[in-house]
């Protein structure tokens, strides 16, 4: 049925696909694609469709269960929910795989699992002026909802909701995607609730609800040795609670390319772990060896960031041979609670930039200016 109604609404601009409110639909994973399909059609989302949580029916080799591809003009809404139906899912996971690596900061590891790609309920691919508002995406079998090779990204007025302890249950990952908005939402999974990576630049994330969750991130970058470019990047009026991280930039040793031009403005946490993270030295396997070239990090600001963390307030991590340049805090007010975890004071490694106001705690550890032997980027480096 959905197939039949996508093929005769393709063919016409603007129309209006509905699925009717207090209807239950089961689908498959199913492809609405392009590129022949008109402009601007109308996905009007007011029931339920649910996923199947029988392995037989998603095959091998999957990206996604319904996914949206080579589009312009297409738009989700309506109040409708999508139920990935995702704890089977969960439950077959070995347990702690894949490990956050950031969980080495707060409890020892014991062994970890390479991570497998997000699985998405929801995916873009390939798409102009996509816009998702009103939905409820729940329980994915791992990441909600995925952007992929697309421009002019709007989401809003959304709910992702899964369990802190669903395992690579992103809210919101985005991907090689430009001139993204995301605002007044609320994000609860058991991952990052927004995931930038490689190749996105103009994003714009506002008035979000993020917890649980791992927080806010960009990246991991650079895996295998390949090259990342993010750039322009504003998450701003965000409150956190109980989330892992706060906002936190990660990437690999070996890659190259660049993270530049980021602003965290006016984020309230609570009981958040670790509400402010840099880590060049990222590894979510059992070992990863020692590299001189990384993913050069500039211009990453921090203000009016303020709450209550549960481990350690601010970790910068940055690489031996490319410092981080251009770091700059002011108005950071953050206390700690103490629960279950033992209290860790600022840690700064290889990080240049500038305090602006006093911070609570002092970040003494970061260092004020620029680095003496800071090396020009290669063309190797440059996006």
């Amino acid at each position: 049925a959905f197939q039949d109604t996508w093929a005769a609404a393709c063919k016409v601009e603007a129309s209006t696909v509905v699925v009717p409110a207090e209807s239950v639909f089961l689908v498959g994973p199913i492809s609405f694609s392009g590129p022949y399909c008109q402009a601007n059609i109308v996905f009007q989302l007011d029931g339920t469709i649910i996923a199947p949580t029988d392995a037989r029916p998603w095959g091998k080799g999957l990206l996604q269960w319904l996914e949206f591809t080579k589009l312009k003009g297409i738009a989700i809404q309506g109040k409708g929910i999508l139920d990935g139906r995702g704890s089977g899912w969960w439950q077959d996971a070995p347990y702690e795989d894949p490990y956050d690596d950031e969980r080495k900061l707060i409890i020892p590891l014991n062994s970890t699992v390479q991570e497998r790609p997000p699985m998405p309920a929801l995916r873009f691919y390939g798409s102009f002026n996509v816009t998702v508002t009103g939905i409820t995406i729940q329980n994915s079998p791992q990441c909600h909802l995925k952007f992929d090779n697309c421009m002019g990204v709007v989401v809003h007025d959304i709910t992702v909701s899964s369990p802190g302890d669903s395992p690579n249950t992103d809210g919101i990952h985005l991907q090689n995607s430009n001139d993204v908005l995301i605002h007044s939402s609320d994000l609860a999974c058991g991952d990052d609730c927004v995931s930038i990576q490689t190749g996105c630049s103009n994003v714009y994330i506002h008035n979000v609800n993020c917890g649980p969750g791992h927080g806010i991130s960009i990246g991991s970058l650079g895996r295998d040795n390949t090259k990342a470019c993010v750039s322009n990047i504003t998450v701003r009026d965000i409150v956190m609670h109980n989330t892992m991280n706060g906002v936190r930039i990660k990437t690999w040793q070996g890659g190259s390319g660049s993270v530049q031009g980021v602003l965290f403005s006016n984020i309230q946490v609570s009981e958040v772990q670790l509400p402010i993270v840099i880590d060049q030295f990222y590894c979510d396997k059992r070992k990863c060896s020692n590299e001189t070239a990384a993913v050069a990090l500039s211009g990453i600001t921090y203000e009016k960031i303020r709450g209550t963390y549960t481990v350690k307030p601010v970790h910068f991590a940055c690489s031996d041979s490319l410092p981080c340049i251009g770091v700059t805090l002011s108005a950071i007010e953050l206390k700690p609670v103490q629960e279950r975890y033992h209290l860790y004071d600022p840690f700064c490694w290889q990080t240049f930039g500038e305090l602006t106001t006093p911070t609570v705690p002092p970040i003494s550890c970061l260092q004020i200016g620029k680095p003496t032997n800071n090396r020009v980027q290669s063309d190797h480096d440059v996006c």
